[in-house]
């Protein structure tokens, strides 16, 4: 355990000494402040522009508009912050040999992944965390005081599927070596998963849900129990990521 908490806190130094802290702290923050900003804004900056000849009804913006916003950028941008991000977590590593020294000394290898993941998993949580109560706050502000049904799982299935995210990036920098192998295979897997969404007897089942039914929850059109299933689903692979990230690196070649 001592091992365990001193690599962490290791990690999270060389996050805070490589301005990865600070980098997705900051533009998750942005998401959070710019989505109801915007989301109040675009119906006025469409009257801005009008189209010679075509009359169009702009509905007066609502906190949903907001959250529509929040979420939109979170599951496009924020996706791929975490990926640039975090793309490096081990592989930086591997290619240098900096962890020879350690390993020899009597590290364990799979403190070394669970480590790295729990390090990647703070900064996630407290960035994304802040951002959302940025964006709620600045929603109330806006739009008045609106607190939809399920938001707090709505927002919490989209941390889920960043922490997959995350075990993936380890579980796939484990297989391939480079700098860059680890996230061009963790984007194809992405793609591939975003391609069977297109298959509606998938959703129930499939981690994309759980960035694409937010606002389904918000609104009642989708039920708490038709997420539980992609949410076990999750909790699945990534204890499967992470336990295959971590057979592979007892195995892996330094």
């Amino acid at each position: 355990m001592n091992r365990f908490l001193a690599f962490t806190k290791k990690e999270w130094m060389e996050q805070i000494r490589t301005f990865k802290t600070l980098i997705v702290f900051l533009i998750l923050l942005l998401f959070g402040l710019t989505s109801p900003l915007l989301a109040k804004l675009t119906p006025e900056m469409l009257k801005l522009f009008p189209i010679e000849g075509l009359n169009l009804a702009i509905p007066e913006p609502t906190w949903m508009d907001a959250y529509a916003q929040f979420f939109k950028n979170m599951t496009q941008m924020g996706v791929i912050v975490l990926l640039l991000v975090f793309n490096g977590l081990l592989s930086q590593e591997l290619s240098k040999g900096t962890l020879i020294n350690m390993l020899s000394k009597g590290l364990p290898r799979s403190t070394v992944i669970l480590s790295k993941f729990t390090a990647a998993s703070i900064l996630w949580t407290l960035s994304y965390a802040v951002s959302a109560l940025a964006n709620y706050g600045y929603a109330v502000f806006l739009f008045g005081n609106p607190f939809p049904p399920h938001l707090f799982f709505a927002c919490l299935s989209l941390w889920l599927l960043g922490e997959l995210i995350i075990a993936l990036l380890l579980f796939a920098t484990t297989l391939v070596s480079g700098n860059y192998g680890g996230l061009l295979l963790t984007g194809g897997v992405l793609c591939l998963l975003l391609l069977i969404s297109i298959l509606p007897q998938s959703a129930p089942f499939n981690p994309i849900t759980l960035g694409s039914g937010n606002m389904g929850l918000l609104t009642g059109d989708t039920a708490l129990g038709d997420m539980a299933s992609a949410c076990i689903v999750t909790v699945v692979l990534i204890v499967l990521c992470l336990a295959g990230a971590i057979l592979r690196f007892r195995k892996k070649q330094l």
